[in-house]
């Protein structure tokens, strides 16, 4: 009998070191296939209804209820639309936030789906269409699966779990606040405090099956530049007789993209200076006043970005002054580097790896487009993955890129998706670094 009660502690001992978390594996694993037709569908009636940033009321009002029905502790309008949901295991522990983020863009879609959306929206002071041209569609409809699946294994989870479906990822609409910035400003990452937050973004130019990631600086902080030339308006005739803005603009512009191919150390990181817009006169034989320019500035270290900053001054003065001109330049900073923490990312690569299988984890490259989430992962280690979401066998060099009005990625990618978050949650709370890497 002592023996036998020997046996029986060792079994206890090893069920409680991680025997737990790999019946729990199963069950999710398993609700994960029962679930995936509810997500198909969630994300048909999303996608067929979207939203622009900070107008998500329909979705978040879907996923508002949704959360309630399964016992969760649910905030809504939290940053204008957001949806903040806590479900506490039957057992003390960590906590984990998984984001899916809800708005979509002001494009019009040109796919050719049952689900396609006829949606039109104002923006910016004009008629558009409206699409979910970047997959937020399938981010909605995978953490409503993945809460239902944890709501299923509640007792049996070591901590608490805290969604966060977040409104306008895309920007707000101008002179709005919004996005993670602002859902952190109004607590969502505490009460219970976030002790590792993770996310996932679903993309054209990877193969359904597919999950790339990357510890460190992944995408890129995003900044907004506005230029103001101010010159003096003349007759096109006798342009010596005003200050020609456009000439100056043009100046400005090609100074600018020294800036990144002779001023700075590209071997530390990458960094992109691109002027995407410019405004100025309205006639062909009248110099304006003034040209404006916007464009964007990609960076991957703060103190590169500090310093791109200054040169742009810099440039855009010293061209401007030297042709007559003034020049005004302000940058607004609306994403920041997201960062994948690096400890984080190395103890849950196995679980990746264990979910998708060996040769279905990859490592990516950096990438110059930005991601809000950068936000939640600078009050907690996060980790952000990407989930591929084109057909296999698809020739991914002539795919539609995210934000294409003929973006589209497949129904059967999301289930991968929903393995994915479940899987990072449960081994997160257990302490498990996921070992029985499949192949």
């Amino acid at each position: 009998m002592r023996c036998a009660s020997c046996f029986v502690a060792s079994l206890l001992t090893i069920f409680s070191a991680g025997g737990v978390a790999a019946d729990i594996r199963a069950d999710l694993d398993r609700l994960a296939d029962d679930i995936e037709p509810k997500v198909i569908e969630w994300r048909h009636d999303i996608h067929e209804h979207p939203e622009l940033g900070n107008r998500e009321v329909r979705t978040s009002g879907i996923v508002a209820e949704h959360l309630k029905a399964l016992g969760f502790e649910v905030r809504t309008g939290v940053a204008v639309t957001g949806v903040v949901a806590v479900l506490k295991g039957g057992k003390p522990g960590p906590v984990v936030a998984l984001r899916a983020d809800m708005d979509a863009l002001p494009v019009t879609e040109e796919v050719d789906l049952p689900y396609a959306s006829k949606v039109k929206a104002n923006w910016a002071g004009k008629e558009t269409g409206v699409m979910h041209a970047c997959g937020h569609d399938t981010h909605v409809a995978i953490l409503m699966g993945v809460a239902e699946a944890l709501a299923k294994v509640r007792n049996d989870l070591p901590g608490t779990v805290k969604l966060l479906f977040q409104p306008a990822e895309e920007s707000p609409p101008p002179g709005e606040e919004g996005g993670a910035a602002l859902m952190v400003k109004q607590g969502a990452m505490e009460n219970p405090h976030v002790d590792a937050v993770f996310g996932l973004h679903i993309t054209s130019i990877i193969e359904t099956g597919t999950i790339a990631y990357r510890p460190g600086p992944v995408m890129a902080a995003a900044d907004i530049v506005r230029i103001t030339v101010q010159g003096r308006q003349t007759h096109g005739s006798a342009p010596w007789s005003g200050v020609d803005p456009i000439v100056i603009a043009a100046q400005i512009v090609l100074g600018l993209q020294t800036i990144v191919s002779r001023q700075i150390n590209l071997t530390q990181e990458p960094a992109v200076v691109t002027i995407g817009g410019i405004d100025g006169g309205n006639r062909f034989n009248i110099i304006p006043d003034k040209v404006e320019m916007v464009g964007t500035v990609r960076t991957f270290d703060e103190k590169m970005r500090d310093d791109i900053h200054r040169r742009i001054r810099l440039t855009a003065d010293n061209i401007a002054a030297a042709g007559g001109a003034t020049a005004i330049v302000s940058i607004e900073k609306p994403y920041a580097v997201t960062i994948n923490d690096p400890a984080l990312t190395e103890r849950m690569l196995p679980t990746l790896k264990r979910v998708a299988g060996e040769g279905h984890v990859v490592l990516r490259p950096k990438t110059t487009g930005a991601e809000d989430f950068s936000f939640f992962a600078q009050q907690a280690p996060g980790l952000f993955i990407f989930l591929g979401g084109s057909p296999k066998g698809t020739d991914l060099s002539k795919v539609a890129y995210n934000h294409s009005p003929r973006f589209f990625v497949e129904d059967s990618a999301m289930k991968l998706g929903v393995r994915a978050l479940l899987n990072l949650t449960v081994d997160y709370l257990e302490g498990v670094k996921g070992e029985g890497v499949k192949e």
